[in-house]
């Protein structure tokens, strides 16, 4: 069973930083890509990052470049959103996906709160 738990959500200022983390199980770690994506009330959920394992390739949506780092633990099976200069605008429930035999799979999200 494929599952994914993500942590580290939280309240921080403006500026502030917080590290999220995404638990997998259920599949065989490195042959997929994870992704981050966020939403917020009333809006589509929105890809924010995504990392292959295999082979390190990171994706960052333009929004975040500079101030977001993905990142991931093959031994832990645990993929990281290390989040830096965080801005109100960030704040959004965040979730991990990894799409599998064309299903989706998606975590049950932690929430994100920065305040200006």
């Amino acid at each position: 069973e494929v599952q994914l738990v993500e942590s580290g959500g939280g309240l921080v200022q403006a500026g502030g930083s917080l590290r999220l983390s995404c638990a997998v199980s259920g599949f065989t770690f490195h042959d997929y890509a994870i992704g981050w994506f966020h939403q917020v009330p009333g809006k589509e959920r929105e890809g924010v990052s995504c990392i292959s394992s295999r082979d390190g390739s990171r994706y960052y949506v333009d929004s975040v470049k500079g101030r977001l780092t993905i990142s991931s633990d093959n031994a832990k099976n645990t993929v990281y959103l290390q989040m830096n200069s965080l801005k109100p605008e960030d704040t959004a429930v965040y979730y991990c996906n990894v799409v599998k035999n064309n299903n989706n799979y998606w975590g049950q999200g932690t929430q994100v709160t920065v305040s200006s």
